[in-house]
């Protein structure tokens, strides 16, 4: 999804004096009022429509990616388990393998 600026009219003294607070805090405006409008928008927009999009954009992401051969996909696969418990452990607990 591509982003947009927004531009909102505040004074400039009221901002210095608001970043110069919330550096205490390792924080800046922009970064509270992206959070703020992350959370408005997870408020306001139905969650049907905000998968609708979520889903819309992680498609346009998988189709960039590049594709994994099948070598990578054995590597991903699980290791098997060997029946057998290592040395020392109780077997007498042990449930069958089905």
């Amino acid at each position: 999804m591509s982003k947009t600026n927004i531009t909102i009219p505040f004074d400039e003294e009221k901002l210095s004096a608001l970043d110069f607070s919330l550096q205490k805090e390792n924080a800046t405006a922009q970064q509270c009022m992206e959070k703020d409008l992350a959370e408005l928008y997870e408020k306001s927009v139905p969650e049907p429509l905000r998968e609708y999009l979520d889903s819309k954009s992680s498609s346009a992401a998988k189709s960039k990616r590049p594709t994994k051969s099948p070598a990578s996909k054995m590597s991903a696969a699980k290791p098997v388990h060997s029946p057998v418990p290592p040395s020392g452990e109780d077997t007498t607990k042990m449930e069958p393998i089905k």
